[in-house]
C-alpha cells in the first residue's frame, strides 16, 4: 500500500475501540489478582503484553506519511521509533536518521539504548497522545450535505 495522508473517522474509532477494549480487559485481569504469585505473574506478563499492544496501536496507521506527521518528536513518531526498535533492534530504542525524539520530553521517557518495557501507564499515555495526533493530522471530515 502507498503512504497515506488521511484516514477516516471510522478507521480511527475502530482502532481506538480495539485498544480501549484490550486495556479494559487488562485492568479486569489486574484487578482480580491479590496474591503475591498472581501479582508476580502479571509483572512478568505485562511488558510483553504492552509491546504487542504497541504494535497493534501502530498497525492500522502504519502507512502514515512523514509529510503529514512531521519529523519532530511527536507521539506518532515516538510510536514509529519504538516499533522499529522492537522489530529491528531487539527491543532497544535506537535513534532515527529521519525523525527526531528527545527522550526527556517524550511521552514514555525511554532513553536511547534502553530496553523497551512499557508499563500500563506509559502505554495509556502514549496511546492517548497517538490518537490525538492521528485525529489532528490525518482525519478527513465527512462531506457535509445540506
Amino acid at each position: 500500500m502507498l503512504g497515506r495522508k488521511e484516514y477516516t473517522y471510522d478507521e480511527l474509532e475502530h482502532a481506538r475501540s480495539e485498544v480501549v477494549g484490550q486495556l479494559a480487559a487488562y485492568e479486569v485481569l489486574a484487578g482480580t489478582l491479590d496474591d503475591p504469585a498472581g501479582l508476580a505473574a502479571l509483572e512478568v506478563f505485562s511488558p510483553g503484553f504492552f509491546t504487542t499492544m504497541l504494535l497493534a496501536l501502530d498497525r492500522p496507521f502504519v502507512h502514515r506519511l512523514h509529510l503529514v506527521t512531521g519529523t519532530d518528536g511527536n507521539a506518532l513518531n515516538e510510536v514509529e521509533m519504538l516499533v522499529d526498535s522492537i522489530i529491528n533492534h531487539g527491543g532497544v530504542l535506537q535513534p532515527s536518521t529521519e525523525l527526531t525524539l528527545d527522550p526527556e520530553t517524550s511521552v514514555t521517557r525511554i532513553a536511547f539504548g534502553e530496553e523497551i518495557h512499557l508499563t500500563v501507564d506509559q502505554f495509556e499515555r502514549l496511546a492517548a497522545a497517538f490518537f490525538v495526533e492521528i485525529e489532528k493530522k490525518f482525519i478527513i471530515e465527512a462531506a457535509e450535505f445540506d
